[in-house]
């Protein structure tokens, strides 16, 4: 599978083109190091728990999450890690354009067919030590797949067979499924475009992860205009 293709229009066309893989076309540049440092923060940002799994979402969409995580799980990957990327936004996924697989088994296959096994849904990438998890058909009830006793017993499982498992959920203020994830993963990554998305949107998304304990790591802002080539990512714990 091609793991970079060029993409023209990035926030409408994820889902048909695929993301950036900035990690992956230009792995020396200052905005793929971004990405090694947001790892370093996200790996330090616990000394008494080893992160083993984490939600990546946005407050709205558009902002870049689904960027983000995969060029992170890279960046995690090529620290000699077993990476897993998972597509948990079973609504408008991307990793299967991003990767090039056509009409692969996926999440969504898993959690409604008992005849279909985790091995049938994991596949691997030409990035060393990199697997991803693509969602699988669009289902009609995503929330409650993802809330689901399989659901969580998949999440307890991959945690014990990778290093570290992302993943790429949906937009917190769209939809509930980011939510219902917080509670099962050791961590939640909020992903902030610069310029894009409103205070409060941010404020009311923090809010919503709170509500249901999910337990908030750090924040990634995204698309930051500066000196250099123009995409950063940053990472700040909150507490």
């Amino acid at each position: 599978m091609n793991i970079f293709k060029k993409k023209k229009h990035l926030e409408s066309n994820s889902m048909d083109n695929g993301v950036e893989m900035i990690t992956v076309s230009a792995p020396n540049s200052t905005n793929a190091e971004q990405f090694n440092t947001i790892r370093t923060n996200i790996e330090f940002s616990n000394i008494d728990k080893e992160l083993k799994s984490l939600v990546l979402t946005s407050a709205t969409a558009s902002e870049g999450k689904s960027t983000v995580s995969a060029n992170l799980a890279v960046s995690f990957a090529r620290q000699g890690k077993k990476v897993l990327l998972v597509d948990a936004d079973l609504r408008r996924p991307t990793i299967q354009s991003t990767f090039s697989m056509t009409n692969p088994k996926g999440l969504t296959n898993f959690l409604t067919d008992s005849n279909i096994s985790v091995n049938d849904i994991f596949y691997r990438t030409t990035v060393e030590n990199l697997y991803v998890i693509p969602s699988g058909p669009i289902p009609p009830n995503p929330s409650e797949l993802l809330g689901s006793k399989k659901m969580a017993h998949l999440i307890e499982a991959l945690a014990k067979a990778f290093d570290i498992v992302i993943y790429d959920a949906p937009p917190v203020l769209s939809v509930t499924d980011a939510q219902i994830l917080s509670t099962k993963v050791d961590g939640t990554v909020l992903v902030v475009r610069e310029k894009k998305v409103e205070k409060e949107a941010v404020r009311q998304a923090v809010h919503l992860l709170k509500h249901v304990n999910g337990r908030i790591i750090g924040t990634i802002v995204n698309d930051v205009h500066g000196d250099a080539e123009g995409y950063y990512g940053y990472y700040g714990k909150r507490d």
